[in-house]
């Protein structure tokens, strides 16, 4: 199957996935959404994530990760920059999410960071996603 835009068919397989109560999500591998599950590990919103498989055809695999209450962590994921719309902001113009309570997902000239690293090292680049 082609896709237009393999980040928001994850966001959308996380967030469906989540709904559903499940603790697994499997989709086809890539660099950009291998980095974008990084970023959420690394922000605690997931536990963690896998790749599996040959050289040919990997599978990206996410481990999710609940409350004690099982309600989940991520509570909404929104694609920004869109393949129709690409949506760039400099160092300083990164936006904050919920006061700061949740995350941006920047793509920049030195790899895939959160919105926080972004601004400690003073680059700007695309917004890929927001999550909280």
């Amino acid at each position: 199957m082609n896709l237009t835009d393999p980040i928001a068919d994850m966001l959308t397989r996380v967030r469906n996935a989540h709904q559903a109560g499940l603790e697994t999500v499997e989709m086809g591998h890539s660099k950009m959404k291998g980095e974008v599950a990084r970023v959420l590990k690394k922000e605690g919103y997931i536990k963690d994530y896998v790749v599996e498989g040959g050289s040919k055809k990997k599978i990206l695999r996410i481990y999710l990760k609940y409350t004690e209450d099982h309600e989940p962590v991520i509570r909404g994921l929104k694609r920004k920059s869109k393949p129709g719309l690409r949506l760039y902001s400099g160092a300083k113009q990164i936006p904050k999410v919920l006061g700061g309570m949740g995350v941006v997902v920047v793509s920049t000239p030195l790899g895939i960071m959160s919105g926080k690293e972004a601004i400690k090292r003073g680059v700007g680049g695309e917004i890929v996603c927001l999550v909280w």
